[in-house]
């Protein structure tokens, strides 16, 4: 029926009658089917699928579900889909930590941007309450200085006083022979404020200048080029020097042709006041010819003297020129021990004339007794030496008979036998050298006698001089008791027992105060004419010139890196020694004993070794140091209010107190091309309290990088530049310098806050000292007989190394000035062992070892480059150092100690609020 049905539509309705109704049913039908095919899809086949995906699932060989319904849980079990699943559950737990953080640091940084505003209030407030104090001490200030100027007179420097050239008005003397400072001397023309300028002829200018010994004017001309004294302008001089010896003997003018040339000098002013006449003798035989010229009111220097001659006080023995134009050889010096040597005393000499021959006549017994005629001892003393040299109870050796031709000498007095070096070979051999003087008590001194002391005192021989009549060199300043044995010929027969009952140590500190007067009055030439100016200088109480600084050429530099923040310096624990703020800079007080010091501690300065405690320079000829104020931290005087106000708890850490409450030191660093090594440090020093100054010295050709930018440490930062590259300029006394504390320090050395403030604590109870971190020792090589340098850790010590130490400023100036030069070129040599050679120079001056702080052996920073005492020959360099050091010192000066400074707060941590106080343990 429906293919009919279908026909039939085809066909136009037309078939089987062509009935309309036909056309419409089949249209209800064909939409009737497409509705229901649509609804079967639909419906039925979704469910179908459904079925037919369960189906499958549950089959026996699919083994699990996987299409068929399941819960959440149910849904994680495959691998890939757990591990996703993982994922999103830890960032979600994540991100709800995070949230969680987010709120509580804004809600942290709204707290903190109330507490910024609250501090800007504060600091707002804190800043004009500083301008207000400013203010108020700036007030009391000014009226502390109107209350002392109305309380205190007016001060000013004297007028320069400039006498006519004539001076007519000064009174003669009655007789030259009585010619003291007081009456002969115009004190006019030497102010305290002058200087002490002095005029030195040329003294090729007279005719007596051809007849001078060459080497001796040489030598003369050279030193007169290099003193600080001497100035050209003759008209503000206030002495007036002329050498006229040594003449060499052919052509030595006439005494009275001598005379005329002296007063025809252009500043002779009719007497000669204010001159000095100097004659030098580099021989044993040189004669007094000046005995028999009138020299007026002027002075006389020379080695022999007779008592009509030699004015106390006014003229000056003076000591042999042996090393006329050489500087001695320290090599060749023996050494100062072992104390005793193979004879007890030696003597070597010949008697050409007897005294009576000498005096021309016989005189009685009672004329010697009532004249205090010189009774002939020198029977007596031959007799009495040949027993003891017979006796064989000790070793010595006297000879009176010389093996060859003796040198020419004056009447009555021993001649020199040999040459000079045969004499220094028994000399070196010998614990006392005889000094026989001349049998005539007229003659005070003779050059013979100054030349066997000046050769006993350069081997280390001790004098023995017979006869207390005899006036040694500069004996009105320098104290021979302490170097010299000066017995009366009487005490002949006694001599023996008295030099066996000295001991070792009275024996090794007189040979050593002779080998310091030795170097220091008598070796060179320069100090020969300088100890003749220092004497005069002393007499007439005029201070000395102060001593020359090194000029610092400053390298320019960018400054304005803003200093970072060590975490190594911020942790000091509970050892907070130093204020919050840093002081601003504060320089040590200078000149507080210019005028005085002279006039107070005249055989001190004469006769000591130098040294902090000494308060003048090594000697009395070299110029005073700039800076001298506090030496002694309790010696001067000075005393600001406030002191003590360090004395516990809280105030100890915000003060230093003591007896110089207000201090502080400049560190000086040593650096070679390791720039962010010396960065580093540089900004370890940020906030450092008591700091000056920080003195880099720049000890490499190159400058610093251009773009090189220096940290700000709230201290100026002065970069020098030095002439070579040298560790002895470590030790340069710099101008910039101006604290009397130094802290010498490595560029690479590490040291915190803490430690650096208590080692200067503990350098200011102890200024003479080097104060320093790492100890070393020096120890004897028994087998190959030589010192040995150590570094291994020991309960003793002998050295302080100066990369990390404190000392005075006084010694650099020793050290770069007044020490042997031969250690400083030994330096450079090996480019090592400078802080070998400061360790000597202060416990040669001080006979004190150093003092060591804390516990810390090492200071090097990690991470650092290598610096050169990690070279395999540097402790070889060191062991030949100390050798050599001793050689030039003629003995071992470093000294043990098992003294160590510590602070009890290392080993106990004390609560904030207690107190701060430190222990010598």
């Amino acid at each position: 029926e429906l293919m009919t049905g279908y026909t039939m539509l085809r066909n136009g309705g037309v078939g089987n009658g062509g009935q309309p109704w036909v056309l419409r049913w089949s249209s209800r039908i064909r939409l009737t089917w497409l509705s229901f095919t649509l609804f079967v899809i639909l419906v039925f086949f979704p469910l179908i699928a459904h079925y037919y995906l369960t189906t499958i699932d549950d089959a026996d060989d699919a083994g699990k579900r996987i299409f068929g319904p399941r819960t959440g849980n149910e849904l994680c079990e495959v691998k890939h889909v757990q591990d996703l699943c993982r994922i999103r559950e830890s960032v979600s737990e994540e991100l709800l930590q995070l949230e969680a953080k987010r709120q509580e640091l804004n809600s942290e940084i709204a707290k903190l941007n109330l507490k910024i505003e609250a501090c800007k209030k504060s600091i707002e407030n804190a800043k004009q309450d500083l301008l207000q104090l400013k203010n108020v001490i700036s007030q009391t200030e000014h009226s502390y200085k109107e209350l002392m100027a109305q309380n205190q007179p007016k001060l000013s420097l004297p007028i320069r006083l400039l006498p006519d050239k004539d001076d007519a008005a000064f009174p003669p003397p009655k007789s030259n022979r009585n010619c003291r400072l007081h009456n002969c001397f115009d004190y006019s023309r030497c102010p305290l404020t002058s200087g002490f300028p002095v005029y030195v002829y040329n003294s090729d200018d007279f005719p007596f200048g051809s007849s001078l010994d060459p080497l001796i004017k040489q030598a003369f001309e050279a030193t007169v080029r290099t003193n600080v004294y001497v100035t050209e302008n003759a008209n503000i001089a206030c002495v007036y020097i002329i050498l006229v010896g040594e003449m060499q003997e052919p052509v030595m003018p006439k005494p009275t042709e001598l005379e005329q040339q002296l007063h025809s000098l252009p500043y002779w002013r009719t007497d000669g006041h204010n001159h000095l006449i100097i004659n030098l003798s580099r021989k044993s035989e040189t004669q007094n010819f000046i005995y028999n010229i009138s020299t007026g009111r002027a002075m006389i220097a020379q080695s022999t003297f007779y008592d009509a001659q030699y004015r106390p006080g006014f003229d000056i023995v003076v000591s042999p020129l042996v090393h006329a134009m050489s500087e001695p050889n320290f090599l060749e010096i023996p050494p100062q021990v072992p104390v005793k040597r193979k004879y007890l005393f030696s003597f070597q000499g010949e008697k050409i004339e007897s005294l009576r021959s000498s005096l021309q006549e016989v005189r009685s017994f009672e004329e010697e007794i009532e004249g205090n005629a010189p009774a002939d001892y020198d029977d007596r003393i031959i007799a009495t030496l040949k027993a003891v040299q017979d006796s064989k109870l000790d070793f010595v050796l006297v000879e009176f008979t010389c093996k060859n031709q003796p040198k020419a000498s004056l009447p009555t007095e021993w001649a020199l036998c040999g040459e000079r070096d045969d004499r220094l070979e028994l000399l070196k051999l010998s614990t006392f050298a005889l000094i026989i003087t001349p049998g005539d008590t007229h003659l005070v001194i003779s050059a013979g006698c100054t030349m066997r002391l000046f050769e006993a005192l350069e081997v280390g021989a001790i004098p023995v001089v017979l006869g207390e009549q005899v006036q040694l060199p500069y004996n009105d300043v320098i104290r021979w008791n302490e170097a010299a044995l000066i017995i009366p010929k009487p005490r002949i027969t006694e001599v023996h027992f008295l030099l066996r009952s000295i001991s070792d140590n009275d024996l090794l500190a007189m040979r050593r105060q002779g080998r310091f007067l030795w170097e220091t009055y008598f070796s060179t030439s320069d100090n020969v004419f300088s100890t003749v100016l220092a004497v005069i200088r002393t007499r007439i109480q005029i201070p000395a010139a102060p001593i020359r600084e090194e000029p610092a050429v400053e390298i320019p530099h960018r400054s304005g890196k803003a200093a970072g923040t060590d975490p190594n310096m911020a942790d000091n624990g509970d050892l907070d020694l130093g204020p919050v703020e840093t002081e601003p800079p504060y320089a040590s007080p200078k000149y507080l004993r210019n005028f005085t010091l002279t006039a107070m501690d005249i055989y001190r300065n004469w006769n000591s070794a130098p040294g902090p405690f000494h308060l003048f320079p090594y000697t009395p000829f070299d110029p005073v140091l700039p800076s001298e104020a506090k030496f002694l931290g309790s010696g001067t005087g000075f005393r600001p209010i406030g002191g003590g106000a360090g004395g516990s708890g809280k105030e100890f850490q915000a003060a230093l107190g003591g007896n110089v409450p207000r201090e502080q030191f400049t560190v000086v660093m040593l650096t070679y091309e390791r720039e962010e090594v010396l960065m580093n440090s540089l900004e370890r020093l940020n906030g450092l309290p008591y700091l000056n100054k920080v003195v880099v010295v720049w000890n490499s050709p190159k400058l610093p990088s251009e773009d090189l930018l220096w940290p700000d440490i709230g201290v100026p930062i002065m970069v020098v530049r030095t002439e070579k590259n040298s560790l002895n300029n470590r030790f340069l006394p710099w101008d910039e310098i101006e604290t009397e504390a130094i802290l010498s320090i490595d560029d690479d050395a590490h040291l915190r806050h803490d430690e650096i403030m208590f080692g200067f604590r503990v350098w200011r109870e102890a200024r003479d000292r080097i104060v320093g971190f790492p100890g070393r020792y020096h120890a004897w090589d028994i087998p190959h007989q030589s010192w040995l340098y150590n570094s291994n850790y020991s309960c003793e010590l002998s050295m302080v190394l100066t990369g990390a130490a404190f000392f005075h400023k006084y010694y650099a100036y020793l050290y770069s000035y007044v020490m042997p030069q031969a250690i400083r070129d030994m330096v450079d040599e090996y480019i090592n062992c400078e802080d070998i050679a400061m360790n000597f120079l202060v416990s040669h001056l001080t006979r004190k070892p150093p003092i060591k702080v804390t516990s810390r052996w090492t200071f090097r920073c990690p991470g650092c480059p290598q610096a050169l005492s990690h070279d395999d020959s540097h402790f070889h360099e060191r062991h030949k150092c100390i050798n050599f050091f001793v050689k030039v010192y003629g003995y071992m000066p470093l000294l043990y100690t098992q003294f160590r400074v510590d602070s009890v707060l290392f080993k106990t941590r004390l609560p904030h609020d207690k107190t701060k106080c430190f222990k010598f343990i």
